[in-house]
């Protein structure tokens, strides 16, 4: 992930005629896995193959009613009034993406979090735990895969669509975060049912984390 800001990149149907939600917010933070050895390995594949997942991002984000606040590199930042539209986006972007021929050697795979809260917002930007906890979350998945957080997932346990479940991955701790996260994962026809263990403190098999580890029952 690239650490230049791009603001002037956003269309004016995401950022420019949106309004910025305030108070309680639902925080979606995206990254395509693996994007540094693909611009290292097929530059100008990898070029058009960003233009497109922008493109694809923007528009479910948009059409979701969502304000992306910050994007940096390949990775986006959105806020939504509540987490059924945030869902809304997740759903339709995933979905595009899965759907697309890429012109890279394999599929470009994002990974997303999911959180809601109360953040603070100031000059079209947000800040505090909330934020955080959105970034750690997001950061922990892999590429392909929908992370949801415990106050997501309970204010969208009753509105989700058909065919659209939320598996329990258990208590994470997160670094730098003192409370551990229930995290549920998404699921969908078009999203990979399995995927590797989550990069959180308590993957055994990352070094310096803890020894166990918990499996879902499900």
């Amino acid at each position: 992930m690239a650490a230049e800001v791009s603001r002037s990149a956003y269309p004016a149907h995401v950022s420019r005629t949106a309004t910025i939600p305030t108070g309680t917010i639902t925080l979606l933070f995206t990254d395509v896995e693996g994007s540094t050895r693909l611009w290292e390995a097929e530059p100008e594949p990898m070029a058009r193959a960003l233009r497109r997942h922008d493109e694809v991002l923007r528009a479910a984000i948009g059409q979701a009613g969502g304000f992306v606040f910050k994007t940096v590199g390949d990775a986006f930042c959105a806020a939504f009034a509540t987490p059924q539209a945030a869902l809304g986006a997740v759903l339709a972007a995933q979905q595009a993406l899965a759907a697309e021929r890429w012109p890279t050697s394999r599929p470009l795979r994002v990974r997303m979090g999911v959180h809601t809260g109360v953040a603070e917002e100031r000059d079209n930007d947000y800040f505090g735990p909330v934020v955080n906890r959105t970034a750690r979350l997001e950061a922990v998945a892999h590429g392909g895969q929908v992370l949801v957080s415990g106050a997501t997932a309970e204010l969208l346990s009753e509105a989700l669509p058909e065919g659209v479940t939320l598996r329990d991955l258990g208590l994470h701790r997160l670094k730098d975060l003192g409370r551990p996260e229930r995290v549920f994962q998404l699921e969908a026809e078009y999203l990979a049912p399995t995927f590797p263990p989550l990069a959180s403190l308590d993957n055994p098999e990352l070094p310096g984390t803890a020894c166990g580890s918990w499996t879902s029952p499900r």
